[in-house]
């Protein structure tokens, strides 16, 4: 953040330098060799614009947000009109010490120099305005972003927790039942944990990682369930490169396992993963049981309602969810544009 402050304040530096480099050099640029304007009064004209330089930054940096931003019209321009007359004090002085030849003319010279000196004005106020626009604009769009950052964060936290209990759930069974995999399932879990602690902390992560990361989800509950459930995954990634929103996908098939066991016949679910022409199909289908009026704990729904705001802040318009039930299978299906 400080290099971004210091980066854009050189280049405002640069861009003012710039721009009064050339309102200096100008009348010097186009002045023709013919012309009947003395040197003396080109000089006097340039070393005037030093007045018009310092009349906008005064403007800029003090006056404009001191009377025009505080509704101080009248005060604002008195504060002008005193600094015109200043300026045009000096403006008379300079003309006796380099135009010694030639009678001061008080009203000529106002008149001349009164161009400027509104344009000087103008100028100041609508930059003033415009940059005052500019800075509150992109305010507005950092807090915004850091309120997107700390709600995804939040997300996030809600969904991690709430996975973990279910797979210590599941040790917990194996435990129960003496069961030889309960090694096996340790090592997976240690692998699961490892990468939700030190790689999910990133924007988005590599497909394939997050694919791993599944997988080894699926194989857990596989152990768990064993051939009481009937589990088939299919996972086409034609497309490995892309990148995608860790944890986005697991609450998806955490909700399979969590709701499509109990009190079935014949359990079976059904995930289908494919990444095709910068696509990501993705489903998930379980059967439930209709006439079962489960209860829900507190923790019930947080991963399902977490991934579909997730969805809404990160993909918007280049994401298709659909949510069915019907003759007895709960089916879940989501579209991605993986294309940035």
């Amino acid at each position: 953040m400080k290099n971004l402050i210091q980066s854009r304040s050189k280049r405002n530096l640069f861009w003012h330098c710039t721009i009064w480099l050339i309102v200096f050099l100008l009348p010097f640029i186009f002045r023709s060799e013919h012309s009947n304007y003395p040197d003396k009064f080109v000089y006097l004209d340039t070393v005037t614009k030093i007045f018009w330089m310092s009349l906008f930054y005064i403007n800029t940096e003090l006056l404009i947000p001191k009377f025009i931003y505080k509704k101080k019209l009248v005060f604002f321009i008195l504060s002008q009109l005193v600094l015109f007359c200043i300026i045009m004090l000096i403006h008379g002085t300079l003309f006796k010490f380099m135009i010694k030849n030639s009678p001061f003319n008080l009203m000529f010279s106002s008149l001349y120099n009164s161009i400027p000196f509104l344009f000087t004005i103008t100028v100041s106020i609508v930059y003033k305005y415009l940059k005052d626009n500019l800075k509150e604009n992109a305010i507005l769009k950092e807090k915004q972003a850091e309120n997107l950052k700390t709600e995804l964060s939040f997300l996030r936290s809600q969904i991690s927790p709430h996975f973990l209990f279910n797979v210590l759930n599941n040790i917990v069974a194996l435990v129960r039942i003496k069961s030889d995999e309960l090694e096996p399932t340790v090592i997976k879990l240690s692998s699961i944990l490892q990468y939700m602690l030190y790689e999910t902390d990133e924007e988005n992560v590599a497909l394939t990682n997050e694919i791993e990361y599944l997988t080894s989800y699926i194989d857990l509950q596989k152990q768990r369930f064993g051939k009481k459930l009937n589990t088939q995954v299919s996972f086409d990634i034609q497309e490995n490169w892309h990148r995608i929103e860790p944890m986005l996908l697991i609450p998806f098939i955490e909700n399979a396992f969590k709701h499509g066991f109990s009190n079935i016949q014949n359990p079976e679910i059904i995930i289908g993963l494919t990444v095709k022409n910068n696509v990501l199909d993705f489903s998930v289908k379980n059967k439930f049981n209709e006439n079962t009026q489960e209860i829900k704990d507190k923790t019930s729904g947080i991963g399902m309602a977490n991934v579909k705001r997730r969805l809404e802040l990160l993909y918007g318009e280049k994401h298709q969810l659909s949510i069915n039930k019907l003759d007895g299978w709960f089916d879940i299906s989501l579209k991605l544009n993986l294309q940035s």
